[in-house]
């Protein structure tokens, strides 16, 4: 391809969530986490995969980019990779990551094509840089950010702090492509047990992901954290976090919090005798979180007049929150972009580079979440045509498959979805999606033991026509990116048991015929067969995994659990009764998937 266009790349590098973006002329061409190239979930290290995954997609290469800009939150990455060349990190660079880095042009690059942004500067402008308002504000709320002394941003002086503390909180109002930052909250350095003092830190999100580490095990999980919260009692913990004059406080972790899960310990989580005191903690976090960013937000538009309030970091995925500042906080709109969280740091990166460094205007709007690249027919045959394939499943082509795939939804089957390009983000949004009828009570627990081996409690999300939206759900804010959870209206409650949380609310996504037209079509089709236009969404993936990304990762998903059906591209397939035969046989050994991808020739689509 000739040197026609302008190309900015965003990089979120070497810890958690390691994703690139490439902006081609001001929009977002493709962007993709690692985790859905490697299956290693919240994949860390080089970011090798990434890079090339958007280059290739692009049919370019790095010379046709114009400027990289990237982050790193634990170090600029300067430092990052600078230490890195003599410190043994595995979780942040493996040995087969060290050689590959070598040969790359941009580990330790003195280019200045390549330059270091500080977090929350990044998030800020993934939040705003491609919003629908020509003005606004911003909230960055994580678990934490850069260090006081990296940070690449002005910001008041009031708010100057220790050069170890790490950013928390970050609040900015934008008009145009001109951003300011209006207040700083800093995580200031504690003790703690080598390198666990995020853990201990007295900050919004570091208390969050304190509590799931207390509960689940591990410091990742909070999405399941805000799914158990609504089992948890009401007054049974004192608050955790206090707020008074803008001030927010974390007192000490109270000594009656002795009962943490032991990750590893082989018992079962789910029979544990500590079960209600985790969930009365859920509950009692989860409210507080609400809390303190309700009146974080209310004195954010009090203190600017703004009508358009812009979410980002990981805090801005608590889809509960959400939808009480949409409902509460007393701005006109509230918008969150489909990678709230260190994923779309990379998004960041790359419209800081287009905005401030460039000095381009604003020009484009993110309408959707479906930036991975698209895959062929060819690369679709190359999964299905293997004899193993052949002979456990049965392929149907289809003149319109969102109605053929309609008719066995209303039956009751459930469908594994793989159209166009993987949505951004950790959500599923319909191109990466397991679908099933909401109007059985029964097909949560169905869902869970046949297909996603997770736990009871966590709730399945619906997926409505947009023009429906407010018939169903309550609420006017719009929600395409599942980012915001709604009380479902009492009337419908009964008409679709199997999306409805045990709170009275469902994590809405709103669906719309220019965004998505063949899943649009799958709605309408459904809604002419039963009445309802609302289907049970939930990630292509098993628990552990990341979502589907190719053909060959939805085909071993499918062939591996109990979904009736995978419709790929325009083909419905279904299992033949011999992968009853073959399936225990694949059981057998350890590794599922590495049998199923030698049977499909052990490459890559």
């Amino acid at each position: 391809m000739s040197k026609k266009h302008a190309y900015v790349l965003g990089l979120n590098t070497y810890d958690h969530d390691v994703s690139a973006c490439l902006l081609r002329n001001g929009e977002i061409a493709f962007a993709i986490a690692k985790e859905r190239i490697t299956r290693e979930k919240h994949a860390t290290g080089f970011y090798k995969e990434v890079v090339d995954y958007c280059l290739k997609a692009e049919g370019i290469s790095l010379a046709d980019v114009d400027l990289v800009v990237r982050n790193c939150y634990v170090l600029p990455v300067e430092e990052m990779e600078t230490r890195l060349l003599n410190q043994d990190a595995p979780g942040f660079m493996s040995e087969r990551e060290r050689n590959v880095a070598a040969k790359e042009p941009l580990y330790r690059s003195r280019s200045n094509k390549v330059v270091t942004v500080s977090h929350h500067l990044a998030h800020a402008y993934s939040a705003f840089a491609a919003c629908p308002f020509d003005e606004g504000v911003v909230m960055v709320v994580d678990g934490v950010g850069s260090y006081s002394a990296d940070v690449t941003e002005e910001y008041p002086s009031s708010d100057k702090t220790n050069p170890l503390a790490r950013e928390s909180e970050s609040y900015y109002k934008f008009s145009g492509s001109k951003l300011e930052t209006l207040k700083k909250v800093w995580l200031e350095p504690c003790r703690g047990y080598l390198a666990d003092e995020f853990f201990n830190m007295a900050g919004l999100g570091a208390l969050y992901s304190r509590a799931s580490t207390y509960i689940f095990g591990n410091w990742n999980k909070c999405g399941e954290l805000m799914g158990l919260a609504p089992y948890g009692r009401h007054g049974q913990m004192k608050p955790l976090l206090h707020i008074e004059n803008g001030v927010l406080s974390v007192p000490d972790w109270l000594e009656e919090l002795k009962e943490p899960w032991i990750a590893g310990s082989g018992k079962d989580w789910e029979k544990s005798p500590s079960m209600q005191h985790w969930k009365d903690l859920a509950w009692q976090i989860q409210d507080d979180t609400e809390m303190v960013l309700l009146a974080r937000a209310k004195w954010l538009r009090e203190a600017t007049g703004a009508k358009n309030l812009c979410l980002a970091g990981g805090v801005a995925l608590n889809c509960v929150a959400n939808g009480r500042l949409a409902r509460e906080a007393g701005f006109e709109n509230v918008w969150i972009q489909p990678a709230a969280g260190d994923d779309g740091i990379a998004i960041g990166c790359a419209y800081y580079g287009y905005l401030a460094i460039q000095k381009k205007p604003r020009a484009s709007v993110i309408k959707h979440a479906y930036f991975g690249k698209p895959y062929s027919d060819a690369d679709v045959r190359g999964a299905t045509d293997k004899t193993l394939i052949r002979l456990a499943t049965k392929s149907t082509q289809s003149d319109n498959i969102s109605r053929d795939t309609a008719k066995v939804l209303a039956e009751g089957k459930i469908i594994g979805w793989f159209q166009g390009g993987s949505e951004f983000g950790p959500r599923a949004l319909g191109n990466r999606s397991i679908i099933a009828d909401p109007r059985s009570a029964e097909m949560k627990d169905i869902l869970n033991r046949r297909v996603k081996f997770r736990q009871a409690f966590r709730p399945f999300a619906p997926i409505v026509l947009a023009e429906r939206e407010d018939e169903i759900f309550e609420g006017s804010h719009d929600s395409p990116y599942m980012l915001m959870a709604k009380p479902v209206r009492p009337e419908w409650k009964d008409k679709i048991p199997s999306i409805v949380h045990v709170d009275g609310t469902a994590r809405v996504q709103t669906v719309r015929e220019e965004t998505n037209p063949p899943l649009y079509r799958l709605l309408k089709e459904f809604e002419a067969l039963t009445g309802v236009p609302v289907l049970l969404n939930t990630s292509f993936n098993v628990k552990g995994e990341p979502i589907v990304e190719t053909p060959r990762n939805a085909m071993e998903c499918f062939l591996t659990t109990d979904i009736d059906y995978l419709a790929l591209h325009d083909l419905l397939i279904h299992k033949t009764a011999l992968h009853r035969v073959i399936l225990p046989v694949l059981k057998f050994y350890s590794d599922v998937s590495a049998i199923v991808r030698a049977s499909m020739g052990g490459k890559d689509d």
